[in-house]
């Protein structure tokens, strides 16, 4: 006689010690479990356990035994025959690749969750282990509503990753939700640094839009700067005619504008728990260092770069000291951090809005367009559109009840 597999699935309302009473039996009869993996939903318990009874034992009084207590504890029980071969075919196939996939937005529904595994399923994806990262939904209106965010575990290798990325911004475009498909890999669960651009990123503006405002020449430097936000200028010409327009302007104004400069939503969350975990916290910004010093004081920020204004005699004078902080420069600066910190890029997240990010983004481990333009979002990896900086938390597989507020 040969070893017997069964799976044994128990379903019904979840109920204390069950776990405990079930596998007591199987332990009376020295039976091997081989998998187990359980979920509940709405105190709907689904449990599965895979087990190997030894050739000297019979299964017909375990069986016995375990339908006695399912009937006792109101739960149903099933039981499925394994064939030996089809189970080693099932082991062999744990070497395949894995993959996370990450779906985020205000509301999940069930049309983005059928068109998004549609697209898993055409590329050779299968799904292993779905898991909600975000609280619980409350139905009350009165109660603020959180976002949500469903994790799914995938096994297969993807036929063409770039196709699959480019759906899945279409999907987002159209149906208000973010996806995000990363390796499910050491690195990803062992991200050290995350290193943000600033403006629009981090903060809601760009500064030196608003120090044109106040400058007077407002029009001018925005159609300069969103130029140069779609990649169609290069950003160091860019930023020349824009801080040639700026040239006279008294040094108060940057008191002026630092005072207005509204932090984007989730900003706070987000690194308050980046560091209660350990993490580095970098700005590299095309932005100006004036600006990024008061969110280094505030936010408690690692390392900063960007640019140094050039000011005489309390007189911006349209220039900038040493080098410009343009898309090479960021890359740069970015490698040397991870150097200086002994970590693998691959432990690096990088955030930007900007066609100049986008080196750094693809360079990171995990990089991010934060609320692109699309350009940018083809460009990188991946993309959050719908929600604030702290959802940026649900992508390194964070849950809402490890975080604080």
């Amino acid at each position: 006689m040969s070893d017997q597999l069964i799976l044994i699935h128990i379903y019904g309302l979840d109920k204390p010690k069950l776990t405990a009473r079930l596998t007591s039996i199987l332990a009376e009869y020295d039976v091997d479990i081989l998998d187990m993996g359980q979920a509940v939903i709405h105190q709907n318990l689904s449990l599965g356990i895979l087990i190997r009874i030894p050739p000297e034992s019979e299964s017909a009084p375990i069986i016995k035994e375990l339908l006695f207590a399912a009937h006792d504890m109101d739960v149903n029980i099933k039981f499925s025959p394994v064939d030996q071969d089809a189970h080693e075919a099932w082991v062999k196939a744990e070497g395949k690749e894995r993959h996370i996939v990450t779906l985020l937005g205000p509301k999940i529904t069930s049309r983005q969750v059928a068109v998004m595994s549609k697209v898993l399923a055409e590329n050779d994806l299968n799904i292993d282990v779905i898991t909600r990262l975000t609280g619980r939904t409350s139905l009350d209106e009165g109660v603020l509503n959180r976002p949500a965010c469903v994790e799914f575990s995938l096994r297969g290798t993807p036929r063409d990753t770039g196709a699959i990325h480019r759906e899945f911004l279409n999907i987002s475009a159209e149906m208000g939700v973010d996806i995000a498909m990363q390796a499910d890999n050491a690195f990803r669960r062992n991200r050290r640094l995350v290193v943000f651009d600033m403006d629009s990123t981090l903060i809601q503006v760009e500064v030196v839009d608003e120090l044109a405002k106040e400058a007077g020449v407002g029009d001018q430097v925005s159609a300069i700067t969103a130029s140069a936000m779609r990649g169609e200028i290069d950003f160091k010409e860019s930023l020349r005619r824009r801080l040639n327009l700026l040239s006279g302007l008294d040094e108060a104004a940057l008191d002026a504008v630092a005072d207005r400069i509204p932090l984007t939503s989730g900003a706070e969350r987000l690194i308050a728990n980046l560091k209660r975990y350990g993490y580095k916290i970098a700005i590299i910004s095309g932005g100006f260092t004036y600006f990024g010093r008061k969110l280094q004081d505030q936010l408690g920020i690692d390392y900063l770069y960007a640019n140094e204004l050039e000011i005489v005699d309390g007189v911006i004078t349209g220039k900038v000291l040493g080098d410009i902080v343009d898309a090479e420069r960021k890359a740069f600066l970015l490698k040397d951090i991870a150097r200086r910190e002994d970590i693998s890029l691959q432990q690096v997240i990088a955030v930007g809005d900007g066609a100049n990010d986008l080196p750094m983004l693809n360079l990171a481990g995990l990089g991010i367009a934060f609320h692109a333009k699309p350009k940018v979002k083809a460009g990188a990896r991946q993309a959050i559109s719908t929600l604030g900086l702290d959802s940026i938390l649900y992508l390194i597989g964070m849950r809402d009840r490890d975080l604080v507020n």
